[in-house]
Parts: structure tokens; sequence; C-alpha cells
């Protein structure tokens, strides 16, 4: 066995609270600052809305609700990552972005057994470097849970 460390993947890290947070950098597609969304009628309380993003309707979530934290506070800070999961754009709004973190494949824990009390169904890993921890998400399976289709179908039809 070979002792060159290969790049397991690299993570666009984010803050949210105290916690930071990584998604896959394949999965982003851009990062902007956050602006004012269209509120759609009856979508659940964490979906902001959507914006129109160069001619596609983009769904935005913010990670804060969805995650069950404390309710987000909107500042010169708060970022949009926008994200391409499974050919849908969609938005995130997160507290502040960080940087761009590479983890080796042994830097990369499993997903720590809470019982049924937390859900772990959007952690993919917890990352470690150096003395921080990184929540790993699951993007996919965060997307695919927040019923988007039919509120964005929604909108692109108004």
């Amino acid at each position: 066995m070979s002792d060159n460390k290969t790049t397991a993947a690299e993570f666009l890290s984010f803050a949210l609270g105290e916690e930071h947070y990584g998604v896959d950098i394949l999965k982003v597609q851009e990062i902007r600052g956050y602006d004012a969304v269209t509120r759609l009628p009856d979508a659940p309380e964490y979906i902001k809305g959507v914006i129109n993003l160069r001619g596609t309707i983009v769904p935005v979530i913010d990670l804060r609700l969805k995650l069950r934290l404390k309710e987000a506070r909107y500042d010169a800070f708060t970022v949009m990552i926008v994200l391409n999961v499974e050919d849908r754009v969609v938005g995130i709004v997160v507290d502040s972005v960080s940087d761009v973190i590479p983890l080796e494949q042994d830097q990369i824990r499993p997903t720590p057994e809470f019982g049924a009390s937390v859900d772990t169904r959007f952690i993919s890993g917890i990352g470690t470097v150096d003395d921080r921890m990184l929540i790993l998400l699951d993007i996919e399976t965060l997307i695919d849970s927040a019923d988007l289709t039919e509120h964005t179908a929604e909108a692109e039809a108004a």
C-alpha cells in the first residue's frame, strides 16, 4: 500500500451559527449575496421562495430552518450558495462561506449514530481538519426531502 494520500473530495465550507458544514464543491454552481426572493404561497417555512437566475426559476431553501436550527438572521454576511443537484438548480441560504477544503479519505468519518432523536439523513459524514470538524451534507437527500418540485412548478406556471 502506498503512502501518497489522495484527496477524496473538496468541500465548500460554510457556517450556520457556530457550526461548520461542507458541501461537495462539484455541486456548487455559484456563490452570491442574499437577494430578496419571491415568496410562494403555502410553501413550507424553510422554502424562502424563488429567484430568477438568468432565466431559470431557482427555489431557495433557508438551511437553518430546514435543519431545525435557531431562527436565521439576515445580515451583510448572509450568502446564497447556488447548487446544481441532480439536474436541478437550488439555492441554499447560509450565514457565511469560509473556504474550499480538500479532505483525504482518512479525514472523513461516518456519521455517528444518535438514535431516533436526531435526524442524520442529511449528513454524509464528519470531516476532520486539524482541530475543526466539518459536518458534510448529503445535499441530494436534503434537496429531495425539501419537496421543491411542486412549489417550483407553481412558480414557473405563474
